[in-house]
């Protein structure tokens, strides 16, 4: 989908960020909506058509994962992207289990911004593919136990050393077979793995 044929909503209370993203957007030939609060960008969300949303985590009303949990509620499908500068992995998997697509950490390079709103864009046709299941599926019969642990406990949200506390290992133990994971998986971030985690709803209890 060109960029010209939808709109990016940014939600951010601090205006220099706005202006900011909107600059940057805007110069790379997308189409921009700023809204300074979550409440007012629900306010309209329902009546969105062909929108992405770039919403930053910490707001004074409402954080960016209670706005796409509202957004989850009302049934409202909008591709979302979820920017901190106060990031860590729970955070991350909060973030995805309310439907973010990204998950990114300021400061962010700017590309890492633009490429992830091109995949947001993508699903605004997307239709659901059920080899994208069986890939996933077909990546996570490779891995050991051990490494089904460990990505169980990432998908949780557990910190390296909390994962080695309850498997009684060590956490650098934890690190190579969390490593392992990521390239088995073929994984390129934390959030790509959380994501593809939901897709089959591996540890649907997490």
């Amino acid at each position: 989908m060109a960029s010209s044929d939808y709109t990016v909503h940014i939600v951010d209370d601090e205006e220099a960020v706005r202006k900011s993203l909107a600059f940057l957007l805007t110069m790379s030939g997308h189409a921009v909506r700023l809204h300074d609060s979550a409440t007012s960008f629900l306010a309209v969300a329902a009546a969105i058509r062909n929108g992405c949303l770039v919403t930053d985590l910490r707001m004074p009303d409402m954080s960016g994962v209670e706005l796409l949990r509202k957004l989850q509620a009302a049934s409202i499908t909008i591709p979302s992207i979820v920017i901190t500068g106060h990031g860590d992995v729970p955070m991350a998997v909060e973030a995805m289990k309310a439907g973010a697509l990204d998950f990114i950490e300021k400061p962010f390079d700017e590309q890492t911004l633009l490429d992830a709103i091109e995949r947001a864009a993508a699903q605004l046709n997307k239709v659901p593919d059920t080899e994208d299941a069986d890939a996933i599926l077909a990546r996570l019969a490779q891995l050991t136990e051990r490494e089904h642990q460990i990505m169980y406990g990432v998908v949780q949200g557990l910190a390296n050393k909390s994962i080695a506390f309850d498997l009684k290992i060590s956490p650098r133990t934890v690190e190579v077979h969390r490593a392992n994971v990521m390239t088995k998986m073929q994984a390129k971030s934390l959030p790509e793995l959380v994501r593809m985690a939901l897709s089959v709803k591996f540890g649907s209890d997490a």
